[in-house]
């Protein structure tokens, strides 16, 4: 028996950093019996105005600030200090970027993931840049001809998909967390022991139907 999950998350939100690692202790551990399908959803749907005079910058590293709190968690993420370059514009570009990893297979696509989420919150990278994902692409061991693929309309439409589908699944943050065949959302980065205790729930129920 498998046990799958959609997974709704944005690469510019440090608690689906934590998710991300968290879930992927979770993959290690019960292997092919968990699935996790990782669906978009988007924090900054447009891009930023562009920051004139610093003030933007500024108000950005103090929020990054209280990336602090979430890296003196249990099992978090990586988490560094933004310094002076320009935070990411808006979150479509690395959603696109994995939509098209995600071609190749779960394994250079969860190398991909890992890449967006230590270039930004442990690098502090501006992952909406073009020069950056290709950055993370090339480290993923992604083909090279393949990058330019992001830019296909059809993946824009995938993505806005998954968007609308977790607003109408009644994902009001992420990350959001739902059984495949189950359309309520777990909302925030859950301690491992209760993605644990949800999946031996599971298990435990298809025995008992068996």
């Amino acid at each position: 028996m498998t046990v799958g999950f959609i997974v709704y998350s944005d690469y510019l939100c440090p608690w689906c950093y934590n998710a991300f690692v968290r879930l992927s202790r979770i993959e290690e551990e019960y292997g092919p019996r968990v699935d996790f399908e990782w669906r978009s959803y988007l924090l900054r749907p447009d891009p930023r105005r562009p920051d004139s005079d610093g003030l933007a910058l500024e108000k950005f590293r103090r929020y990054t600030q209280s990336w602090r709190r979430l890296a003196a968690e249990l099992d978090s993420g990586d988490f560094g200090s933004w310094k002076d370059s320009a935070p990411p514009s808006h979150s479509l570009p690395p959603q696109m970027a994995a939509r098209a990893a995600a071609r190749y297979g779960r394994t250079k696509f969860r190398s991909f993931q890992r890449e967006l989420f230590t270039s930004y919150f442990s690098r502090c990278m501006d992952i909406s840049s073009e020069d950056i994902l290709s950055e993370c692409w090339k480290a993923a061991d992604l083909p090279g001809d393949g990058f330019s693929e992001m830019k296909a309309p059809a993946l824009v439409q995938e993505v806005l998909d998954d968007h609308r589908e977790a607003l109408e699944c009644g994902a009001t943050g992420v990350p959001g967390v739902r059984l495949r065949d189950n359309p309520a959302i777990v909302i925030g980065a859950q301690p491992v022991e209760l993605y644990r205790r949800w999946i031996e729930r599971r298990f435990a129920r298809a025995e008992r139907t068996d």
